[in-house]
């Protein structure tokens, strides 16, 4: 954080020449920092206790006529430590000569700073020096917070406004500064990888803590060990993220500035969010184009707005429908597609969102997946001419798989009969066979079994008969019996083929 003039400081007003005030013993008595500590006035005062009168961080002048023996001198020191007084001076010559030894012993044995004014030396040129001191620094920091505020409005307007202001605030402040999106995550941050891993991941839990109360608020906590501020984007209830600034009590400057930054922030992502909402139409339309077979809109559109489509081969992957309700997964698959150029396409689709990525960096929807802990289903590999059928393909595979990555090629594997193998397939089943079902409950006829062996024996009466130990002619009556149940020709292909698949999927 840019500093012209020092803070002033016991230090720098002895440094005043033209004062010439000397420390009544030798710094190594005092505690550390003692001189270096800031003091905010100069205040003289004769009374026995003058402490109701006076604060913290405040330098005392007197001339000690408040001594009428040499007593008192431990007492006193003792009031002025309590009340946080940060350094005594005596002026010499006034009413005694020097300074008294009592009072010397009793500064050096509280660690209380003692100096000498001389008798040439008025007290109000004292509190002038400091007044100016004081004065001279809060001008330069304003001159600080103004061109600050100025740098910052410059990098608003660059391309990425937003990033550039974050990394214009964090020259300012000279300090990491990082920006989280609605989910938690760290999406800019400047300067990049200042922060150890373990910091990070302490920060992205405090972070995600704030916005899960969602109201809006600014904070300031201990990282690993470091001071951290946080101020919340957005409105409370909708908190758009989160800017984590690597330093703890910024002064009233510093927190204008952070305020200016906080407020163009906010009103870039209300902004982004107006803007997203009109490119979710785009990409919309551009989704129908590619299912049409036909990338020529689609990939005119993209290369003027984003970039170059995806390269083929390519894969189709689609989320549940919840996903395509989260704001959070929308803004970064944004920022993915902004940052890769075009090389990811994705919109809201009828049932979730579609995502197209080149076959090469198919990775990159593992990483997706397991952030946002996503239901995704993925095509094979493919050219746009076949978009529409690996967009059904990767329907399947959401449909048919669980939580995280399903891949349309793994059910390839296991048949098209295994699709039969959900609760839909199994009540259907069910429900063909069942007059088969109340037959054999209510008369004991052995219907079912019957047709599944003679199934299993392509349709031979004899092989079925052998496998259920009964004469050929018994299976033959069962058999016009249970096509009189069902309303249906065994002698039909697909008959038989229906009844088949129920047993299959009823196991």
């Amino acid at each position: 954080m840019a500093v012209l003039d020092p803070e002033p400081t016991l230090r720098a007003l002895l440094e005043r020449s033209e004062l010439r005030m000397r420390l009544a013993f030798e710094e190594a008595d005092l505690g550390a920092g003692a001189l270096d500590r800031p003091i905010r006035w100069v205040h003289s005062s004769d009374l026995v206790d003058p402490t109701p009168f006076l604060g913290e961080d405040l330098v005392l002048l007197t001339t000690g006529t408040q001594f009428e023996a040499e007593s008192g001198f431990d007492a006193y020191v003792r009031r002025l430590v309590a009340r946080g007084v940060a350094g005594l001076g005596f002026g010499a010559e006034v009413v005694r000569s020097g300074i008294p030894d009592g009072l010397l012993r009793a500064c050096r044995g509280e660690r209380m700073p003692l100096f000498e004014v001389p008798y040439d030396t008025p007290f109000i040129a004292v509190a002038r020096a400091n007044a100016e001191a004081f004065a001279a620094r809060a001008y330069s920091r304003r001159s600080w917070a103004l061109s600050a505020q100025r740098a910052i409005s410059l990098a608003a307007l660059r391309p990425d406004g937003l990033g550039a202001t974050i990394a214009e605030l964090a020259r300012q402040l000279d300090t990491w500064v990082g920006m989280y999106d609605a989910a938690g995550e760290l999406v800019r941050e400047h300067p990049a990888d200042a922060l150890d891993a373990d910091t990070h991941r302490e920060l992205h839990a405090e972070v995600g803590a704030v916005l899960r109360r969602g109201a809006r608020a600014g904070s300031a906590l201990r990282v690993g060990g470091s001071p951290v501020t946080l101020q919340t984007l957005g409105r409370g209830g909708r908190l758009r993220g989160v800017v984590a600034i690597a330093a703890g009590d910024l002064d009233r400057e510093g927190r204008d500035v952070v305020t200016s930054v906080i407020a163009m922030a906010g009103l870039a992502l209300e902004q982004h969010q107006r803007l997203g909402r009109a490119r979710g139409a785009l990409r919309s339309g551009m989704l129908q184009s590619l299912r049409t077979g036909d990338p020529t809109l689609a990939r005119r559109i993209s290369r003027d707005v984003w970039g170059p489509l995806p390269s083929a081969p390519l894969v189709v992957a689609l989320t549940d429908g919840a996903a395509a309700r989260s704001d959070s997964l929308l803004e970064l698959l944004e920022l993915r597609a902004e940052e890769r150029h075009g090389a990811l396409f994705y919109a809201r689709g009828d049932d979730g969102v579609v995502i197209a990525v080149s076959a090469a960096q198919e990775d990159a929807l593992d990483d997706l997946a397991e952030r946002y802990e996503l239901t995704l289903g993925v095509s094979s590999p493919t050219g746009y001419d076949g978009f529409a059928a690996a967009l059904d393909d990767a329907r399947v595979a959401r449909d048919r798989g669980g939580r995280g990555i399903t891949r349309f090629a793994e059910l390839e594997d296991t048949g098209i009969l295994s699709t039969l193998l959900t609760n839909e397939g199994r009540a259907l089943a069910r429900a063909l066979l069942g007059a088969l079902t109340a037959h054999d409950d209510a008369h004991g006829s052995g219907l079912v079994t019957t047709v599944r062996a003679w199934l299993d024996a392509d349709g031979s009466h004899e092989k079925a008969a052998a496998a259920l130990g009964v004469h050929r002619h018994t299976v033959r009556t069962r058999l016009q019996s249970a096509e009189r149940l069902l309303g249906r020709d065994l002698g039909s292909f697909a008959v038989r083929a229906e009844l088949w698949a129920a047993f299959q999927a009823l196991g």
